[in-house]
């Protein structure tokens, strides 16, 4: 079962080694996903022990990418995920509650953007729509109070 905080494997960078550039020839792009810390530095970065990264690790709250060769090399959001994790762990929490904690802050993530998209999609449907009503398809609407006993107005004729 993989983890929902986590991406993808197919979506996960793999950790490059080398000159830092691209096979044509261009710099790599580097984004926060880029695993380019070795254990050390990440852990440093994080203000953690390496022990503690490999625990994370094997306790699934923390997936780096790995070399060909094997090593781990973490990303700009591996580390803050690990920031995440000390921050809770400082409160108190154990690794369980953390893991459910951050998979529910993945998973409001997830449903603030899924909405966000939907209020675009009726932003623009209702845009559209007051962009094609020109007022010509609308039917009046004749209404009318009824008073129990008594005829109502909308069967008089007028």
């Amino acid at each position: 079962m993989s983890d929902p905080n986590q991406p993808a494997p197919d979506e996960r960078p793999s950790a490059r080694t080398g000159s830092g550039s691209s096979r044509s020839g261009q710099p790599a792009t580097r984004t926060t996903r880029t695993a380019v810390y070795v254990i050390s530095v990440a852990a440093e970065l994080a203000g953690m022990h390496p022990q503690t990264l490999r625990i994370y690790e094997r306790r699934g709250l923390v997936s780096p990418a790995r070399t060909q060769g094997g090593n781990r090399r973490y990303s700009d959001e591996d580390i803050e995920r690990l920031r995440r994790i000390s921050e809770l762990t400082a409160e108190g929490m154990n690794l369980e509650g953390i893991r459910r904690v951050m998979r529910l802050e993945a998973e409001n993530v997830r449903l603030r953007t899924e909405l966000e998209q939907a209020r675009e999609i009726a932003r623009h449907a209702i845009a559209e729509i007051e962009r094609n009503n020109t007022g010509s398809n609308l039917v009046p609407l004749k209404q009318a109070v009824a008073v129990f006993g008594q005829r109502a107005s909308i069967f008089e004729r007028d």
